[in-house]
């Protein structure tokens, strides 16, 4: 069972015993619950079900899956409940005393060096968001993504996600943070609605990539054999238009024209694709770290960041990306103003051609003012 499946399975488990099911493990990681009246009039269920989760369910099990109406009916039973949650997880990092192995596998600045200034044990706030999408186009997709971001250094945590998640599930006990803990604050709202516009789109577009792919490959095979039919029947009305130079044949080639552009139109309509994005949840997690203080030098200039090196996962955070909140640990230091961003948030103007710091100038390029960016 995959990753997927398996937190399907824990919500399902979860969800079910918060509303006062007994429930218990079934073959093959699925499980089988006893629902109390209020509880099956909800759900429209009767007393005993089985769920399973895997990709082949026997017909007796309700199969569980991003595509079942199951998570519609369980939406209706949270009924807005559990769509946010603040956490605070009470751990001891352990000590780090060599912080040049730690930044062995930390950031890798193309175009700068850095060196650690010192490490400290500190406390940050992690937000993750999980979003639920659908991409229609001939076919339908759906699924759930989920985005990190570290509000104290602002590195995009995305693969630490999972794990971050499973601390919470498993925690037990108070998640009350004590008062004299020094957090970082809120982001503005503008900055965190610069996060979303420019993170969730790249996020959406890469896992719906082989969806994407294959949506292409046929409406390029429909597209040759709407050609190749169209292409035939100019070709034969143009060979008796040059035989007996009628003037019926030229206007059956003006109508083929007219209707193959039609097709095309109608090709492009039903392979267009169209896509949903909902916000479905909204963790808030308080978490100890230990904190690594870097000096970037770049050229004469120098800047002072810090990257956190999480508890849960033993592993140092990508860089903070200030552009495009990259979750790879490749970076380029800008020589204006030592903006430290991914590769392509430095690369050149689709104009021009001249390279140029997306985030000094975030609305056009400023040797030809073009207003085109590749991200």
């Amino acid at each position: 069972m995959n990753d997927s499946a398996e937190y399907l399975r824990q919500f399902t488990t979860r969800l079910l015993e918060f509303e006062g099911a007994l429930v218990e493990p079934s073959e093959s990681s699925g499980i089988e619950a006893l629902l109390p009246a209020p509880l099956q009039a909800a759900l429209g269920a009767p007393e005993i079900v089985r769920f399973g989760f895997a990709a082949e369910t026997p017909p007796a099990v309700q199969k569980v899956s991003l595509e079942s109406d199951w998570l519609e009916k369980f939406e209706r039973l949270l009924d807005g409940r559990g769509q946010r949650l603040r956490y605070f997880l009470s751990l001891e990092p352990p000590p780090l005393s060599d912080p040049e192995k730690i930044l062995a596998h930390g950031p890798t600045l193309q175009n700068a060096v850095y060196r650690a200034e010192k490490i400290e044990r500190a406390w940050t706030r992690y937000l993750i968001f999980l979003y639920r999408f659908s991409a229609v186009s001939d076919e339908k997709r759906e699924g759930v993504i989920s985005l990190g971001l570290n509000l104290s250094s602002g590195s995009a945590i995305d693969a630490f996600c999972g794990v971050l998640l499973d601390a919470v599930l498993g925690a037990e006990g108070d998640s009350v943070p004590p008062p004299h803990l020094s957090l970082p604050p809120d982001w503005s709202e503008k900055r965190l609605g610069a996060f979303f516009e420019r993170a969730l789109p790249d996020r959406i577009q890469n896992h719906i990539a082989k969806f994407l792919q294959g949506t292409q490959k046929r409406l390029d095979r429909d597209l040759a054999r709407l050609r190749d039919y169209y292409e035939g029947l100019r070709r034969e009305a143009a060979a008796r238009l040059q035989k007996q130079e009628a003037a019926r044949d030229r206007l059956r080639i003006e109508a083929a024209g007219r209707e193959y552009e039609s097709k095309i139109a109608d090709l492009r309509q039903k392979y267009a694709l169209q896509a949903e994005v909902e916000l479905v949840q909204k963790l808030e997690l308080i978490a100890p770290v230990q904190r690594v203080h870097l000096i970037v030098k770049r050229r004469k200039a120098e800047r002072r960041i810090t990257i956190d090196w999480n508890v849960l996962t033993r592993r140092l955070e990508p860089p903070p990306d200030e552009w495009s909140y990259a979750v790879d640990t490749v970076r380029l230091v800008c020589d204006d103003a030592s903006h430290i961003t991914h590769p392509s948030a430095q690369g050149p103007c689709p104009q021009c051609e001249k390279s140029y710091c997306r985030v000094c100038f975030p609305r056009f390029c400023p040797k030809c003012r073009g207003t085109a960016h590749d991200r």
